[in-house]
């Protein structure tokens, strides 16, 4: 299996920009859960920065193999060059949750454990021009796939009151979503939003800053979300791979926030009820106090892991 970049641009010849290696969440608590047979095949379908993928490489043996997949180029870049080292026993995809059925049909063994880390990246949180960030004003795009047509600034330019309350409400929780999407649809009308500076401070002059959130974090969320279609690929992902994994697999799940996890809770729980799999831990594993500590946002973190029956 060698390493390869499918359906993305050539490697940039660049320096690579190490501060973007940041530290995988929940590292050791995924691998005690997800590796169990060392010359197994494995699947990233998250792979981000390539940090767990790295960790999962550097416990199989020379046997074991690794498919990586992720819809952000620039992730998948700086992937291939950090697991480097480990040229032949991986291969990176460019590719959604969605196709994950089309990836792993060409596989000749099935998979021995597959991992979503559903966490968004340094790399993506950090420069503003990917329109992510609350602090750092850029665009707003927060599109993880730059061919992607939709963009956060469409929703919020174009998008009619009653959509963007149902959004805000669905996706980010949020408390105020009526009232937010009436603020952004009278706001636009006089000034488009460009950025995402814009859209933050509009929310905050309307709801003001009290605690440690930023008041336009759950709506910052229900956009990335929206725009992403993150939910609606989640439950394909996970459903498409469970044909896919061997006897005693195991499929393991890192989310963020409640919805997500309540998503995650109900489909690994339906493979369950249904004989295909067990529990490997009843209750989601949390990062500890130290990890906390280390690295604020694994703080919301949680895992869940089930494993194939049959």
């Amino acid at each position: 299996m060698s390493a390869l970049l499918l359906d993305a641009p050539e490697l940039s010849t660049e320096t690579f920009d190490m501060d973007y290696t940041h530290e995988p969440v929940l590292l050791n608590e995924t691998l005690q859960n997800l590796v169990t047979d060392r010359d197994g095949l494995y699947l990233d379908a998250t792979t981000g920065l390539g940090g767990h993928a790295e960790a999962v490489l550097r416990t199989l043996s020379a046997h074991g193999r690794l498919i990586g997949t992720d819809v952000d180029p620039e992730a998948l870049e700086t992937a291939q060059r950090r697991l480097a080292p480990y040229a032949g026993r991986f291969r990176l995809i460019r590719s959604n949750f969605r196709a994950l059925g089309h990836i792993l049909a060409g596989e000749s063994r099935k998979l021995a454990g597959a991992l979503f880390d559903l966490g968004v990246s340094s790399l993506q949180l950090d420069k503003p021009e990917r329109g992510f960030s609350i602090a750092r004003p850029g665009p707003l795009d927060m599109r993880l796939d730059q061919q992607s047509p939709l963009t956060a600034a469409r929703i919020v330019n174009e998008w009619p009151v009653e959509q963007i309350e149902l959004l805000l409400r669905e996706y980010g929780e949020e408390p105020a979503a009526g009232r937010i999407a009436r603020w952004i649809v009278s706001a636009r009308a006089q000034k488009p939003f460009e950025t995402t500076g814009d859209l933050a401070a509009l929310i905050e002059s309307r709801i003001g800053r009290t605690g440690r959130l930023h008041p336009a974090t759950r709506a910052f969320m229900a956009l990335r979300i929206a725009v992403n279609q993150e939910l609606e690929n989640l439950t394909r992902g996970l459903e498409s791979v469970l044909p896919f994994m061997a006897e005693g697999g195991r499929i393991a799940v890192i989310t963020f926030h409640s919805l997500e996890d309540r998503i995650v809770k109900h489909v690994l729980k339906s493979f369950v009820d249904s004989g295909k799999c067990r529990w490997v831990v009843r209750t989601p594993v949390c990062p500890g106090p130290e990890e906390v500590a280390r690295n604020p946002r694994s703080r919301s973190a949680k895992l869940r892991v089930a494993e194939v029956c049959s």
